[in-house]
């Protein structure tokens, strides 16, 4: 069983024995719950510049999903569909009771299928950056994609990202066997656009303007919620049904959108909407 690491004693979350994975999270603030959920090769640390404005009015649980930062990795392939069962399973062992949920790049997939798979356990979706076709992503961001592997591990030791994984991983040496498969599931190929047309809580799609697929490519995603369709009118009656939206947020990257005090705006903006919901 995967012990905290011994370069990291003082780190304030728990762990969670839920559906065969010894999940790290930190609970944070309060108010009504929000799951906040990481990108790849990240871990729930990730959000600390942000995290101070959105613990103002919600109880933030980060989660570290499987393989990375403090959650010792499982025999199973990363993918967001087995990891949106983690999260389920965390909010029955949390009794959370509808929590928002809040996901970016990988962390976004997560939160997808979460919603898409345990519509009655979520109350709220925001899904930044996520691709639901792979290609719709650049081919030269999917020519990238392909050098990801545990070749690549002895190239990553000198990076920031390599080093925040050996300092809080239970098991540093895992880091080349997480890149082989995060590079399996992107090599893989992918479209969930059946999924997401079936989405059935509230949903705010929000990329950055310059990110790994066109702009185009989130304004599909948003119409397959209804969205993008019509003309919204004078009082709303033309917006999608369900309360779903969109936000493509300027001068942001895929590498900075999450960190950006234009995006929790929108998270925020979009989580506390009073307008009844469908």
């Amino acid at each position: 069983m995967a012990t905290e690491s011994s370069t990291d004693t003082k780190a304030p979350g728990q762990y969670a024995e839920v559906n065969g994975i010894r999940l790290y999270y930190e609970t944070h603030g309060a108010g009504r719950p929000l799951i906040l959920l990481h990108g790849g090769l990240g871990s729930g640390d990730m959000f600390a510049p942000v995290l101070p404005k959105l613990t103002e009015r919600h109880e933030v649980i980060t989660v570290d999903l499987q393989g990375h930062g403090r959650t010792a990795d499982i025999d199973r392939p990363i993918d967001a569909r087995l990891m949106a069962d983690d999260i389920a399973a965390l909010i029955d062992h949390l009794a959370l009771d509808r929590p928002d949920l809040v996901g970016y790049s990988l962390g976004g997939g997560v939160a997808m299928h979460t919603a898409i798979k345990y519509p009655a356990k979520i109350r709220r979706l925001v899904s930044a950056s996520v691709n639901i076709r792979r290609d719709a992503i650049y081919p030269e961001m999917l020519a990238q994609q392909g050098q990801v592997s545990a070749a690549a591990a002895e190239f990553m030791k000198d990076t920031p990202m390599y080093q925040d994984y050996k300092r809080v991983a239970p098991r540093p040496e895992d880091f080349p066997r997480l890149l082989d498969k995060i590079g399996q599931g992107m090599a893989s190929s992918f479209d969930f656009s059946e999924e997401v047309r079936g989405i059935q809580v509230p949903t705010l799609i929000v990329a950055a303007d310059a990110d790994m697929a066109p702009p185009s490519h989130f304004v599909e995603v948003f119409k397959l919620l209804g969205g993008g369709l019509r003309d919204g009118g004078w009082t709303g009656e033309g917006r999608p049904q369900g309360g779903h939206a969109l936000a493509i947020l300027p001068g942001l990257t895929h590498y900075n959108v999450f960190s950006s005090p234009l995006f929790i705006a929108a998270v925020l903006s979009f989580l506390d909407d009073r307008q009844p919901e469908a």
